[in-house]
């Protein structure tokens, strides 16, 4: 017989407090009960096992925080973003997480320059690349999944002189605690529909972000400045031959680039000449060059255009409030705060030197943390945890 054996027939012992009595004796009590003896009833069991307590259970809090729901205003909010890029959107994914409910105001065509760009593929994440648009699409989604109010209209005015702030958009005002402007930069075209019909087909307005696609191909850029200079210079990475098109006879760009382009033997330097029209049907095939001097026409194969004539920051309805540089961008003061206290800056409508889908998501997550940073110490919102972001 086992140990276990011996222990199943070994007698328990005896309960000591089964059928316990107190006599609590000794006159009336306060409540007029005499006292008498009490018992404790049947015998303790200490080994049954623990009564499961069903406690209460809180109702999940909706997306975009507690208060989320029909009574809040919707025109009103802890902090309202402008721009609906990389920049944007990531400050209204942090801000939602926040519990700031931020509003967006998206523009009528949101999702900034990706929208009109095809194969994205450096942004971190995607190993097989993503459309430009299907990346944006994902953005939103995201930022509408925990309670971001996003609203496809452009800004008409704003007015930055006391809190709240004042938006209007579509003749409708919001109001709002903090700002954040991450309206971005426009890449400048030519014009032409044919341009514009092609782009994302073989037409651009980023080296960086397409150079890869024209490995081994013979293109063309666009421009007379320093960075239509850069883009050629760093487009002979991939291309065959890069063939550099300027309509004046001098170069806006400083001399040092113009003489690498010059002796770089993979760039042609064409001076004098102007796009008419971009050749081709599903792609670009070639172009149509003009002489300004002579003024004759010449189609001339290609398999790529990049256009690099500069950006135009989207800054108009701002310039009476925020500072901006010589070229027209917002300035920035301690990473993403401008001169009025409480409107931060994100993205490329500052950065006109990395212009990048990811450095302007970085922007929008610095701007998202400080804007709610500063309505927390302002008092309007509470503090969060770590975890919030």
């Amino acid at each position: 017989m086992t140990q276990r054996d011996d222990d199943k027939n070994e007698p328990k012992a005896a309960d000591p407090f089964a059928g316990l009595t107190i006599d609590f004796g000794g006159g009336d009590s306060a409540n007029g009960n005499s006292g008498g003896p009490v018992s404790f009833g049947a015998p303790i069991a200490f080994n049954a096992p623990p009564t499961a307590v069903e406690l209460p259970r809180a109702k999940r809090p909706g997306a975009g925080g507690p208060n989320d729901g029909g009574d809040r205003d919707e025109h009103r909010t802890k902090l309202l973003i402008i721009g609906s890029g990389p920049a944007g959107l990531t400050a209204a994914i942090y801000a939602s997480r926040a519990n700031l409910e931020p509003i967006v105001l998206a523009g009528v065509v949101p999702g900034g320059q990706l929208m009109i760009t095809s194969d994205v593929e450096n942004y971190p994440g995607f190993p097989e690349g993503i459309l430009g648009p299907e990346l944006m699409a994902k953005f939103r989604e995201q930022a509408e999944r925990f309670g971001s109010r996003i609203y496809d209209v452009d800004v008409e005015r704003v007015d930055f002189s006391e809190r709240p702030f004042r938006i209007w958009a579509r003749g409708i005002e919001y109001r709002a605690d903090s700002v954040v402007v991450a309206t971005g930069a426009s890449a400048l075209w030519l014009g032409l529909e044919s341009e514009t019909r092609l782009r994302g087909r073989g037409v651009s307005a980023c080296a960086t972000c397409d150079g890869f696609f024209f490995r081994d191909k013979e293109i063309a850029v666009v421009g007379g400045g320093d960075t239509a200079l850069e883009e050629a210079t760093y487009l002979t990475r991939f291309a065959s031959k890069v063939h550099l098109l300027h309509r004046r006879d001098s170069f806006r760009a400083s001399k040092i680039m113009v003489d690498r382009a010059y002796d770089n033997p993979k760039i042609e330097v064409h001076t004098n000449i102007s796009v008419e029209e971009v050749l081709g049907g599903a792609k670009v095939e070639g172009l149509r060059l003009r002489n300004i001097a002579t003024n004759d026409l010449t189609d001339v194969p290609m398999e790529g255009l990049f256009i690099a004539i500069g950006y135009r920051p989207n800054t108009e309805v701002f310039r009476d409030w925020l500072d901006v540089d010589e070229k027209g961008y917002l300035v920035v003061h301690d990473e993403t705060g401008s001169k009025v206290d409480g409107v931060f800056i994100a993205g490329d409508v500052h950065d006109h030197r990395y212009r990048q889908a990811v450095t302007a998501a970085g922007d929008g997550c610095k701007a998202a943390i400080d804007a709610e940073r500063w309505l927390e110490a302002q008092g309007i919102s509470e503090a969060t945890t770590a975890t919030a972001w």
